[in-house]
């Protein structure tokens, strides 16, 4: 039985295939797909086409994988700050800047690269080592400890269950958006490699590649830190919030009209079924954060879940029973031209309501989390909630890709934005819980500075004004010199930064035809310039806005 774009048997076949998440038959492989370009030797393929072709019609991998990939670097994070807290037990913890951002590149940044690269079959194994080093690290700090050096573990646990902690910041929401930023860093570029594994590339149609996550994890972080949850938008009448808004996203479509004006004249590759001709991540975020205003003005905050479940719902019953999905896949004429504006980018401007959707999850999970707690026991409890709100949607995504339909990044359908919220969950669960074993950590030893922690609270200071200005002085000095704190304070300019980087190295490297070893010096030496160069920026204290 054939495919074609009409009803009948055939058509019938087809739609039902696609609920089920296989791909057509006409879908062809990468190395298909060079052949049709290449008929009887006659004609050869183009730099451009051979990369496009590249990163075509792939389907991804388990979302078990994704998962423990993109939670790896949370533990990564917790390493590095038991690692900082006893070298400060040892002795004063270096302040050379070029040591300290060696070290957090280390133990940052190059396991990210590992993981996505040559270490990409063994991510439980690096989870194990990782986790074995924490505990090893962990357990010297607390046979070294300066706090309750003779109380028994069950009194320091119940003193610690105790402990007041500063809620004016949240070191997991930081975690969150710098492993987001980090991670495309490094894929966009590694993805044009052939040491990248073409599992964790973006899908073609339906999968669940690691670098799927990358805009809708980014959609979600910034919704979870967005105006309306930390409640600038109260500020004013809601006619002034709205101006702030569509002021807010003007530099956002001048980068979209730029990115699109540069890519069409250079001639850069691009994976057209992505987006679609025109339309790029940019115009994504600005339509996205535009209708949430809205949203948001209309309905209240503490009910961005509902409007959420409604948004994905309605939108999955359109792509079921009506032409929609159709359209997202061959185009209003049926045969996938490209002709005409929607045509030209209709996965791009449909697929939005699907990031709209999570974007008001990210703005109730940002409510939750950012509400002022005081003790470390409440914090247990967020973590514990958020873990098992993640487990729950999972076996929802399991439900849903059985009988409804899989994932689909193409058309952000109900099964993707199942995925992103469940998978930045179980991140932000991951990240929780390495915050609160560095807080027990820094519990146990006495003036230990560690920046994206909490600053535990014990008893009043007998001079409060005094103390809190040293400590000030002294955490300011340390989050000077704290990659994380650097790529959270300047995100959008690290995504810039990679972005152009990126093109660059494209278009003097042939990706496509180097060593594993070349690869890899070209990638680190990549994310090793674009990370010092924010690092620098940081060192300066500048804050780069482009609004």
């Amino acid at each position: 039985m054939s495919w074609d774009k009409r009803g009948s048997k055939k058509g019938g076949k087809r739609n039902a295939d696609l609920r089920k998440g296989k791909t057509p038959p006409s879908t062809l492989t990468l190395w298909d797909k060079l052949g049709s370009l290449v008929p009887s030797g006659r004609k050869k393929m183009s730099q451009k086409q051979m990369k496009e072709a590249f990163v075509s019609n792939l389907n991804g991998t388990s979302v078990l994988e994704v998962t423990q990939g993109l939670c790896f670097p949370a533990f990564c994070i917790l390493c590095r700050g038991l690692l900082i807290i006893f070298s400060q037990q040892l002795c004063s913890f270096s302040h050379n800047w070029k040591i300290r951002f060696f070290t957090d590149f280390v133990v940052l940044i190059v396991p990210l690269v590992t993981t996505l690269t040559v270490l990409s079959s063994f991510i439980f194994l690096e989870h194990l080592i990782v986790i074995i080093c924490g505990a090893g690290l962990f357990y010297q700090i607390y046979q070294r400890r300066t706090c309750y050096a003779r109380v028994p573990v069950q009194k320091i646990l119940e003193k610690f269950l105790k402990i007041s902690l500063e809620s004016e910041y949240n070191p997991a929401i930081s975690g969150y958006r710098v492993i987001n930023s980090a991670f495309t860093a490094v894929a966009i570029l590694a993805v044009d490699f052939p040491l990248f594994p073409r599992k964790f590339a973006k899908t073609e149609l339906y999968g669940t590649g690691a670098m799927d996550f990358g805009v809708g994890g980014f959609v979600f972080g910034t919704a979870m830190v967005c105006l309306e949850v930390r409640r600038k938008y109260l500020e004013g009448s809601r006619l002034n919030y709205l101006r702030k808004s569509l002021y807010s996203v003007g530099p956002l479509l001048f980068l979209g009209i730029a990115r699109l004006v540069t890519i069409k004249s250079i001639g850069y590759q691009e994976h057209v079924s992505e987006y679609g001709v025109h339309w790029n991540f940019f115009f994504t975020i600005v339509v996205v954060k535009l209708i949430a205003a809205l949203l948001l003005i209309i309905f209240p905050l503490n009910k961005s879940w509902i409007v959420a479940i409604s948004i994905t719902v309605l939108y999955q019953l359109t792509l079921d029973f009506t032409p929609l999905k159709s359209l997202i896949l061959y185009g209003t004429d049926g045969r996938g031209t490209r002709v005409g504006l929607l045509n030209a980018n209709r996965e791009g401007i449909i697929s939005t309501l699907g990031y709209v959707a999570i974007h008001m999850a990210g703005v109730q999970t940002g409510l939750y989390v950012l509400k002022k707690r005081t003790y470390i026991k409440d914090w247990i409890k967020v973590m514990c909630c958020l873990l098992l709100a993640g487990i729950s949607l999972f076996i929802s995504l399991h439900i849903v890709q059985v009988n409804v339909e899989a994932v689909s990044r193409r058309m952000a359908n109900l099964a993707f934005c199942i995925w992103i919220v469940a998978s930045s969950l179980s991140l932000l669960s991951c990240l929780l819980l390495s915050d609160i074993i560095l807080s027990f950590a820094k519990f146990l030893t006495k003036g230990t500075l560690v920046s994206c922690s909490w600053k535990l609270i014990e008893s009043p200071a007998t001079n409060k004004k005094h103390s809190e200005s040293l400590v000030s002085e002294a955490e300011k000095k340390e989050a000077r010199l704290c990659l994380i704190t650097a790529l959270n304070r300047n995100q959008l300019t690290f995504f810039l930064l990679s972005n152009i980087t990126t093109g660059l190295i494209n278009m003097m490297v042939d990706t496509l035809h180097s060593s594993t070893s070349w690869a890899l010096f070209v990638l680190s030496s990549y994310i090793f310039i674009n990370c010092l160069v924010i690092y620098v920026l940081n060192l300066q204290g500048k804050i780069i806005k482009f609004w």
